[in-house]
């Protein structure tokens, strides 16, 4: 078994994280269903859930975008939306929060990562789930693989990543399949 595939099979399972079991946090290569998500979010203290899905669009600039590919090291992600999960209940004062990031390939249409949160009020649950996602896109060593129709690809930066600046740096790839 490689490292990648230890590191994904050892990631498969979700990891709740503090005694009274506040987050749900994975990276492996399966998310859980919106509604166990949703379940686990659910508090008698919370009048609030908020969460986002990002799916695979079918386009970027004019390309035919077919799938993502996602890659990451899976110790230090978890490690990484560990703290960044402790950072927002403290900095929001949510209840619980949920982080799961898809590895491996999305194809469009399917969502490859979830984040979401409950609190007593809709506002801390938005913003905290705000914060999660850009933070996450900034700090979490996830990548991201966009693939086009066609021999084409290219690794994606986040425009949270480049030295501050928004913009995407994109490093084009020829397809492997034709060697």
């Amino acid at each position: 078994m490689s490292v990648d595939e230890k590191q994904t099979s050892n990631a498969s399972q979700l990891r709740s994280d503090s005694a009274d079991d506040c987050f749900l946090i994975s990276v492996a290569t399966s998310l859980p269903s919106l509604k166990s998500i949703n379940a686990f979010l659910t508090h008698p203290a919370c009048g609030a859930i908020s969460t986002f899905s990002g799916t695979t669009r079918n386009n970027f600039n004019g390309k035919v975008v077919t799938s993502l590919s996602y890659e990451g090291y899976v110790p230090m992600a978890i490690k990484e939306l560990t703290k960044l999960c402790h950072e927002a209940k403290k900095q929001f004062g949510v209840e619980k929060i949920v982080a799961v990031h898809l590895l491996g390939d999305c194809p469009v249409g399917e969502v490859s990562v979830i984040l979401g949160s409950c609190g007593a009020h809709r506002k801390e649950t938005i913003r905290c789930t705000e914060y999660l996602i850009d933070e996450l896109k900034a700090r979490v060593p996830i990548w991201k693989k966009e693939i086009y129709e066609g021999d084409e690809s290219a690794w994606k930066e986040n425009v949270e990543w480049h030295e501050g600046r928004r913009r995407r740096v994109m490093v084009k790839e020829k397809n492997t399949s034709e060697s």
